[in-house]
């Protein structure tokens, strides 16, 4: 017969705060359930393990009144996930999906209970929930579930009576009829898939656990009473059951109205819940033992009665298939622990029948020597308690190979019981023990006798959280201990798979958490990931930023110091990925300091200047370059006063009126007159600096028509429609042009690429590596590295075998003048004050237009 399965959480993608999804292992009127991280990314997902391989029949989740995801996969898998066995992995496969409704009818008020009748064998199922429906409630864009339940057989239970259902088509076929009696037809004895309303989601939803318990018992008294033909019994029994789940409902909500009247911090109407509770519960209590329907046994208040995870079967013809349950402290999520449960005093020798009461209180142990251990671990003296986890621990190494693994498995969970305890332990010998006692386990214990993982992942969940919270201990003793052991217990190869520990460390710091905590799980990450890497480890690239850039925000300067050296770590491994998370590399994000820190530490990386080192440069560079031209202009001036002294010598000799003529040797013909000499005050007439044609045309208006269409050596921004030159294009879009915080600088090739298309670029690495400036020069035209020095320039942009990529090479060139001995390259370029200003045509830097529609050089 069907019945409610139990299952563990393995893992899931995500949780806020307080909503683990290990809260749907249990089902009660006040449970909160699972849900997603904050503006999370979809789909989320969640693993559950069934206690084992079974035939599934029916699934029911119970949805959140307006966290509501659109979709919910199911997947079903025979193996443990590939993030546990990552060779030997197998791929769920996909049994289908449920929508859910927006629930806009009711307002976000009501909460939908969705059943799902399916048929398939596995022991892991995966749900998928995709993006949720939007409402005003859901500000953050959660999903969450807040209960779960599978219902179904054991796999070869599920076999046997397929097998059995086909036997019986085949009689009927055959005309054989079946001797069983027509009379059981519908009843629950007669129907194999026959399931108990008390194994429905609802059943336990919406009752009060330790009535819900009753009730079972009772259902299973009535069934025994109807197979013992006891029919008055068992009358009696079903209106017992049906008055009592009445009072199992009422019970519940008392119970929620006492939640929320503890939220709202009203403790008057809490009293009041409670009283009502208890004073409820006796009378019914009272009137089931007058009917001689519940032993007269001392009843379990409901602050005793734990919430108890869904690891065990509800059908009594499967109880001896499935483990044992552990202790309340075990199995329970960390909000849902009561310290003075924890720190109460337990009884000086080991609980005999007349202390059935506190037995409740000590882990369970299937040992009496276990329950001597115990008491010494609740001991005032210290000496007693690490006495207690040094014996514990002998205990466990000569527990011999042959024990039933339920007991094991009761031992390891009562010796993590009392492990989780000690690690709080303010003595350090004590702490130590517990530390010692927690390795063994998982390193020699676990291996030793051959357990399952999740014992080991139980044995990780249970004490990380603790020993997370002692590196932040006022006693920098205790935080360096508990570190190095978190350290070490990562790296063993029994956790190390489970990919456990990585998942805490990336958990958003809390605003309120101490400093020393802050700075511990900051400093233990970062040692992890050095040690660990990222990819199958449970480091990724997106978890491990996401959490060092929320850390940068942090008020402790270590923090975010360390933050800023995983975040440079991580670029050295992934480059390009790691510029997804960061803001753009551009002034006002460098105002920020830390910012700055990090895009400078990523140049020094990839080989490039930092912006300190560039600025370094250019002013030496323009220092150099105005020496340069002090010392030119003076040569220059020098040149000019002794042509003029010569000129005017040879004008005084030879008249005013001079006249060359000469033949040429060859064909004896005159040659056509010199070109008349230009003075020097009138030589940068007609003349374009930049390209050196010199044209008639080039008046004011031509050589603004010149420049801005057929010069060859220069070119207009598409950005800005500024007239620049090619040499100095790049730096122009990178700080000059009014489109310069749209373009990054690519550090294989020096060039500017807008920065939507650099993480692309970088990322393919087709681009056309730049050499050193003193080595070569580079074309942003074409791309190409050519000769070094500024005159290669006029070649390669105005030479037939230069750049191909040059638009204005069409234009027809006039061949310039050669120079009057002496001059060089250098000429002179009358400005708007009438003053000659010494200039050399290959190295102008930048073009703009001032008025009097003359070009200055920047």
């Amino acid at each position: 017969m069907p019945h409610k399965i139990g299952f563990v959480v393995v893992s899931s993608s995500g949780h806020e705060d307080g909503f683990s999804a290990r809260e749907l292992m249990i089902h009660a009127p006040t449970v909160s359930g699972w849900r997603s991280p904050r503006f999370c990314q979809f789909p989320q997902e969640i693993v559950l393990q069934m206690v084992e391989r079974c035939r599934i029949r029916k699934l029911q989740l119970l949805a959140h009144q307006y966290m509501i995801p659109s979709k919910v996969e199911f997947y079903i898998s025979e193996s443990l996930p590939e993030y546990f066995v990552p060779y030997q992995a197998e791929r769920f496969r996909r049994l289908g999906y449920v929508s859910l409704c927006d629930n806009e009818k009711t307002g976000c008020k009501a909460r939908e209970l969705k059943s799902v009748y399916v048929d398939a064998v596995g022991q892991f199922l995966k749900l998928i929930f995709h993006e949720n429906h939007v409402n005003k409630y859901n500000i953050y864009n959660q999903v969450a579930l807040v209960a779960v339940n599978i219902i179904g057989d054991p796999a070869d239970f599920g076999d046997e009576s397929h097998i059995t259902s086909r036997e019986k088509l085949i009689d009927h076929y055959l005309g054989q009829h079946s001797s069983e009696d027509p009379a059981l037809e519908g009843t629950c004895t007669g129907k194999s898939d026959y399931i108990s309303p008390l194994d429905d989601l609802a059943f336990d939803m919406y009752q009060d656990p330790e009535v819900a318990q009753i009730i079972r018992k009772l259902d299973e008294r009535k069934r025994e009473a109807v197979q013992k033909e006891r029919y008055d019994y068992a009358k009696k029994l079903k209106q017992a059951i049906a008055d009592l789940q009445k009072v199992g409902e009422r019970l519940g909500r008392y119970e929620v109205e006492k939640r929320c009247a503890v939220e709202k911090e009203d403790y008057d109407l809490a009293k009041e819940k409670k009283q009502q509770m208890e004073q409820f519960r006796n009378q019914v209590y009272e009137q089931l033992q007058l009917h001689s329907l519940v032993d007269a046994e001392p009843m379990r208040r409901p602050s005793d009665l734990p919430l108890q995870p869904l690891t065990h079967s509800a059908s009594p013809r499967h109880k001896q298939q499935v483990p044992s349950l552990p202790p309340q402290e075990e199995s329970a999520p960390e909000s849902r622990f009561a310290e003075p449960f924890l720190q109460e005093k337990p009884p000086a020798h080991p609980p005999g029948p007349s202390q059935h009461s506190t037995a409740d209180q000590s882990p369970p142990a299937t040992d009496p020597h276990l329950k001597t251990h115990v008491a010494g671990a609740y001991s005032k003296t210290w000496s007693y308690r690490e006495d207690a986890l040094l014996a514990l621990y002998k205990q466990l190494m000569e527990t011999p190979a042959g024990t039933p693994k339920e007991e094991l498995k009761s031992m390891l969970r009562a010796s993590i019981f009392l492990v989780r305890r000690a690690i709080r332990d303010i003595v350090t010998p004590v702490f130590q023990a517990s530390l010692k006692l927690l390795k063994m386990i998982i390193t020699q214990y676990i291996p030793k006798h051959k357990l399952s993982k999740l014992e080991t992942a139980h044995c990780v969940e249970r004490t990380i959280p603790v020993l997370l919270t002692r590196t932040g201990d006022s006693s920098a003793r205790l935080r360096v201990i508990a570190s190095n052991f978190i350290q070490e217990m990562a790296l063993f190869k029994e956790v190390r798979s489970l990919q456990i520990i990585p998942s805490y460390l990336v958990q958003p710091l809390k605003a309120n958490c101490s400093t020393h905590l802050a700075m511990s799980q900051m400093s233990l990450l970062a040692r992890l990931l050095k040690d660990l890497g990222t990819g199958t480890t449970g480091f990724t690239i997106d978890n491990v930023m996401k959490f060092s850039v929320s850390a940068l925000e942090h008020r402790v300067y270590e923090v975010r110091e360390t933050a800023v050296r995983v975040i440079l770590d991580m670029y050295k491994q992934h480059r390009a990925f790691i510029l997804e998370y960061l803001p753009p590399d551009d002034s006002t994000t460098r105002k920020n300091v830390l910012y700055k820190t990090i895009f400078e530490g990523f140049a020094k990386i990839d080989g490039r200047p930092t912006d300190a080192e560039i600025r370094a440069q250019k002013k030496a560079a323009t220092e150099e370059a105005e020496k340069r031209k002090k010392d030119e202009i003076k040569a220059l001036q020098g040149q000019l006063a002794a042509l003029k002294d010569i000129q005017a010598e040879a004008q005084g000799k030879e008249g005013p009126s001079m006249e060359v003529e000469s033949q040429d040797t060859q064909g004896g013909k005159a040659a056509p007159p010199p070109a008349p000499e230009i003075p020097d005050n009138h030589y940068l007439d007609n003349l374009c600096i930049f390209c050196g044609e010199r044209s008639e045309s080039f008046t004011e208006e031509g050589l603004d028509l010149h420049y801005w269409k057929h010069c060859l050596m220069l070119t207009r921004c598409t950005h800005c429609k500024q007239v620049v030159e090619i040499s100095s294009l790049t730096e122009h879009l990178l700080t000059e042009c009014d489109k310069k915080d749209g373009f990054g600088k690519c550090y294989r090739c020096s060039e500017a690429i807008l920065k939507e298309e650099l993480p692309r670029h970088i990322k393919t690495k087709e681009c056309n590596p730049a050499k050193p400036e003193k080595l070569a020069n580079r074309c942003p035209l074409c791309h190409e590295n050519f000769s070094p020095g500024e005159e290669a320039w006029k070649v390669h942009l105005m030479g037939p075998a230069g750049c191909t990529m040059n638009l204005r090479k069409t234009h027809v060139l006039h061949k310039v003048p050669a120079p009057l001995p002496g001059r060089g390259t250098a000429v002179t370029k009358t400005g708007t004050s009438g003053s000659k200003i010494g200039s050399k045509i290959p190295t102008p830097k930048g073009l703009n237009k001032s008025s009097g529609r003359t070009y200055t050089k920047r």
